[in-house]
């Protein structure tokens, strides 16, 4: 077996041509998400892979065996569930909130501008298809959002490039000192929001409850 420990985001550093030329492995999200795992790559040759505690491997990825070659990762399809907003009076902003109730559950979730992915979950496609949102299963790959402190950045699939880069939160705080009072006898102007229409359903839905 041969055994693997050094992995390079993306390919950082290594020309195309290089890359095209190696050896190739192909892996779902179960496992890609574990830092120590055995695989085969496409010379049939037996990996054994010894990454950092933490460490969760990416689609595009490229492992550095023992022996100095190289192994690109490919991201396996997989069963998923793809979220959209209703496509007859769903906005973007359906998408924001599920990801919210979703990040409550911990629920490892792929962050897309038009739609949403999780792992197959009948509990939770029942809950999205009630807050008006269309679910579908599909068969494609799944690179789920990494945490925040996760190794590698947290930045999931999106390769920033923000080693070493750290943020300073010890700026000085603005005075929110309480606006002036009005001066006596000015009438005082208040935003009254007008109440939201009902929510109508319509044929594209997929979903349908009582009110």
């Amino acid at each position: 077996m041969l055994t693997v420990n050094k992995l390079l985001p993306q390919g950082q550093g290594l020309a195309p041509v290089i890359l095209k030329r190696a050896h190739t492995v192909e892996l779902d999200w179960d496992v890609r998400q574990k830092s120590r795992f055995d695989a085969t790559d496409s010379a049939g040759r037996q990996l054994g892979i010894f990454l950092s505690r933490g460490t969760a491997v990416r689609g595009g990825d490229v492992l550095v065996a023992e022996d100095g070659s190289l192994i690109r990762v490919t991201a396996k399809p997989q069963p998923v569930l793809v979220i959209t907003p209703c496509a007859d009076h769903g906005n973007a902003f359906d998408l924001t909130r599920a990801a919210y109730h979703l990040g409550n559950r911990h629920v490892q979730i792929e962050l897309q501008p038009d739609h949403l992915k999780i792992e197959p979950d009948h509990v939770l496609a029942d809950m999205l298809r009630a807050m008006h949102l269309t679910v579908v299963e599909a068969h494609t790959t799944f690179e789920p959002e990494g945490g925040a402190y996760s190794a590698g950045g947290g930045h999931g699939h999106h390769d920033h490039g923000h080693e070493g880069h750290a943020h300073s939160h010890d700026h000085d705080h603005h005075d929110h000192a309480a606006p002036a009072t009005p001066a006596r006898g000015k009438p005082i102007g208040v935003a009254v929001k007008a109440a939201a229409a009902p929510h109508v359903h319509g044929p594209g839905c997929n979903h349908g409850h009582d009110h």
